[in-house]
């Protein structure tokens, strides 16, 4: 299980860079970027490694789900073994899940628009009895996550999953404050991304929706936006470098 779960966040902080490089571009003004998982997947597909890249952020993908998926049964490490932590492992492992989906399809050329498709889920939903509420109600969760993010970033809760004592202490600092960085990052850009769902239950728009592509395109258009929307990337890029560390030196069983 060692080696899925290592595999996994290997391919976790690939995609945040990638997902950080996409945001760069757009604060640039680049055209026609999608500055979420798709728009990453798809920016690698264009490179001569593209193919093979793509293979394996798929095992990856697929590793890290497998391994939440274990933790719903035998319990997270260092956070108990209530309902709390196996639920949120469940929910990571299907995110994840849903990664790996999304590499095949453009693997295999299947093109899809993953911000149309979150618009469309939004619009079917509101459209039901009750649905304005329970997508108001998903936003808030979502900017609930985004909050617990930024806590854990600031107070910089990610250290203790870290086997600190086999790194030395430059390492280790720049692994905390990449850490403290990106988490805090991260969690801004989730919580902005949940108030854009709000957002669209309350005016009953599901274009207003869209996850981390329509959170970032939205930071750009304010004023000062491509420097935050820089700042945000930046932020992205050292949470994926983080993940790469945390592939390295997290405990794992």
């Amino acid at each position: 299980m060692q080696w899925l779960a290592r595999a996994g966040l290997t391919a976790r902080g690939v995609i945040y860079i990638l997902i950080g490089w996409v945001a760069i571009l757009v604060a640039l003004g680049a055209k026609g970027h999608q500055a979420d998982q798709q728009g990453a997947l798809q920016l690698l597909a264009g490179t001569p490694i593209g193919l093979v890249s793509l293979w394996l952020l798929f095992i990856g993908f697929v590793g890290y789900a497998l391994w939440r998926f274990s933790q719903v049964l035998s319990g997270v490490p260092g956070e108990g073994n209530g309902a709390g932590p196996r639920l949120k492992s469940l929910v990571r492992g299907l995110v994840y899940a849903s990664f790996a989906v999304l590499t095949f399809k453009v693997v295999t050329g299947k093109h899809t628009n993953q911000k149309a498709q979150q618009q469309d889920v939004t619009a079917s939903l509101m459209h039901h009895t009750g649905g304005q509420w329970l997508v108001g109600l998903i936003g808030l969760i979502i900017v609930i996550v985004g909050a617990a993010l930024v806590i854990e970033g600031i107070r910089q809760k990610f250290m203790k999953h870290l086997m600190t004592a086999q790194m030395s202490a430059r390492t280790r600092q720049a692994v905390r404050r990449l850490g403290m960085v990106g988490t805090t990052a991260r969690g801004l850009v989730f919580a902005l991304a949940g108030v854009l769902v709000i957002d669209a239950a309350i005016t009953f728009d599901p274009s207003k929706a869209g996850g981390l592509d329509k959170a970032l395109h939205t930071l750009r258009n304010q004023p000062f936006g491509e420097f935050l929307l820089i700042l945000a990337a930046l932020g992205l890029v050292a949470f994926g470098i983080y993940g790469l560390a945390e592939a390295r030196w997290r405990r794992v069983t």
